[in-house]
């Protein structure tokens, strides 16, 4: 607000509030609270930057693992200072999903098409809320599903994953950060998750 008075502001605690300049910023201070209540040290600090709606910056801080992941429009992805992409799996019998947790597509009805992902791929770990998302950026998964999001969980990820090399959409297809709904992934799987996912 000091140094960017004309930009808007979006955070978790906070509420939307709308500037000026075309930019705003979107914060999470804690993305991960339940881990960081029972201290599992998978828990972060989220920053994205949009410009007329649009992620166009993120940085997902991870202090206790000493990670931060950045991106730039533009600019690739990296993990403190190594560059990161997605990986080039193109098989589903080849690739790790991640997610956040089960509860949350029986919530919505969903369970089935879980279960078949799981059937379809080599291998399953639940890392939620932002490291599933990093770990695709950074090539260690293929894809994280998850639903049960709001903008200030995914805006800074959504840039991250992008320009690792990946795809980000809702369960739709649609490239958004304003859905429950979410799959990040390194592209080359996106078709055949959201085919399953539908």
């Amino acid at each position: 607000a000091t140094h960017f008075p004309d930009d808007g502001f979006l955070g978790e605690e906070y509420g939307d509030q709308p500037g000026t300049s075309g930019f705003r910023w979107v914060i999470d201070p804690i993305d991960g609270t339940r881990s960081f209540v029972r201290h599992i040290p998978i828990w972060g600090t989220l920053v994205g930057l949009e410009y007329k709606g649009e992620p166009i910056a993120g940085v997902a801080y991870a202090p206790v693992l000493g990670q931060v992941y950045r991106a730039l429009r533009g600019d690739g992805a990296f993990m403190n200072d190594r560059r990161i992409n997605v990986a080039r799996t193109d098989q589903l019998s080849d690739a790790l999903m991640c997610y956040s947790s089960l509860n949350w597509f029986t919530k919505v009805g969903r369970e089935a098409a879980f279960l078949e992902l799981v059937r379809r791929t080599q291998r399953q770990r639940g890392f939620g809320d932002f490291y599933g998302f990093c770990l695709v950026a950074e090539g260690a998964c293929d894809f994280m599903i998850d639903h049960g999001v709001h903008e200030w969980d995914v805006s800074a990820l959504k840039a991250i994953v992008e320009e690792a090399g990946g795809t980000f959409t809702d369960w739709a297809g649609t490239p958004t950060t304003k859905t429950p709904d979410v799959l990040a992934s390194n592209g080359r799987l996106h078709a055949a998750v959201l085919d399953i996912l539908r």
